[in-house]
Formats: structure tokens, sequence, C-alpha cells
């Protein structure tokens, strides 16, 4: 079984949680379970995790996606609670933080521009972008699940690389789209672009803009599912 909880976004998915801006999401699969993102505030993210029932020791890693505060504000709290993980950063985050990361857990992976698997079935794009920003993919049997933070290289250019790395489709499409400064002209390619790729499932959430989640539910129907703060996903 694999599973998908949001613990920190700008929406919520359920009644009383707090909705402040950034993105962290738990991942649980057979192999490893890691938590994706800290959002931008640490207290609120545990909170979060506790009232989902998410043990955050249960967590074998922390991944982040790219260096800007709204995915890496949450970092400190998390360590101070469990610092017996293992980070997988970018490069683009400053090297005077990764030094710092160093001390406060079990060891700092620093990942390149280089595609490659980082726990069992589960890979980094590498860092994309001008902003050097990495997305994960955890490749299961019903097809790949793809975890992006804010998709600043392009959403488009991620999933293409996702599946060109795996050579699979992906199932699922979930996170940050970066799409809430675009026209909806731009939004209806990226849309059509995605549906021809074979992607089945999309759950746009966080900076993907209330223009754009609209236009995928209206496209996607019910393979686009609704993202915010205390989302479950689960797959068998």
């Amino acid at each position: 079984m694999i599973s998908l909880n949001i613990v920190f976004d700008n929406y919520a998915y359920k009644e009383g949680f707090p909705t402040l801006w950034g993105f962290s999401c738990f991942v649980q699969t057979p192999e490893a379970s890691f938590l994706f993102d800290t959002g931008s505030n640490g207290r609120v993210l545990l909170r979060n995790m506790q009232r989902m029932g998410i043990d955050l020791t249960q967590a074998d890693s922390v991944i982040l996606s790219h260096p800007h505060w709204d995915h890496i504000g949450g970092i400190d709290s998390v360590l101070e609670a469990h610092p017996d993980v293992t980070l997988f950063v970018p490069s683009s985050l400053s090297k005077f933080m990764i030094r710092d990361l160093e001390t406060q857990s079990l060891g700092v992976t620093v990942i390149d521009e280089h595609a490659q698997e980082i726990l069992p079935n589960i890979y980094t794009t590498g860092i994309m972008g001008e902003i050097g920003e990495q997305a994960i993919i955890v490749d299961t049997p019903q097809g790949l699940i793809v975890l992006t933070g804010c998709a600043h290289p392009g959403i488009v250019r991620i999933a293409q690389r996702a599946i060109d790395l795996l050579h699979k489709p992906i199932h699922l499409l979930i996170g940050g789209f970066h799409l809430m400064h675009e026209p909806a002209e731009h939004i209806v390619a990226v849309i059509d672009t995605l549906d021809a790729l074979g992607v089945q499932q999309v759950c746009p959430t966080h900076c993907s803009g209330d223009l754009a989640i609209a236009m995928f539910k209206t496209h996607f129907g019910e393979r686009c599912l609704t993202g915010g703060t205390g989302q479950h996903i689960v797959f068998k």
C-alpha cells in the first residue's frame, strides 16, 4: 500500500486545518517513508501531522524540493522532533544551510542535475530550471506518482522527464503546478499536453492557482483529486 498525506498547504481539504502558504506531503510506501518539503511553519506542520495521526518518527528521510521559504521553513522543527533522518536536498540550497543540516541529521545527500534512485523505487528528477528544483517519482505497479513542490521548471517538463526516465505512464501528478499567474490560454495548453502524455490523475494545489485548479477539475473530472491539508490518498 502507498499513502500520500498532504500535511501542509495553503488550501484545506478538511475543516479546521490552518491554511498557511507552503506545501508538505508525507509519503509511505512498502519500502520507505519520507516527508517531502516542510511547509513554511514547522509548528503548524507538526500539529497537522499529529492531528492526521501521522508519526513523524516513522519517516526515514526528508526531501526538500527547492530553496524557497515556503518549502523549507519547517525543517528546523522537523529535525528538532526527529533528527534520525537522512536528508535529500537540492544543490541550489545554500552551502551553509547544507553544512548546518549535516550536523542536525544522520546525513545529507546533495542532489545535482542527474536523475537517480535515492530510495527503493523512489527517484529524483535531478534539479531542473534556474531555481534548481527537484521533483520526486514513486514507481508503483499502477504507474508513476510524481510529486512537485512548486514546479518552477514547468509541470509539463517535469512530467516528461519522469516518463522519459522510467518509461511508464504517470498515474498521479500531485503538488504545486505553479500556474497561479498564468492566463487561461496557457493553462489549457498545459492541460492538453498532460492529457496527451497519458497522465491519469492530477491533484493540483499550493501554487497551482484557483483558475488552474478549476480548469483541471473541468477537464479531468473525477480524475482530478482535491488537494489541501488533510487530504489522504491511498493506492493498494
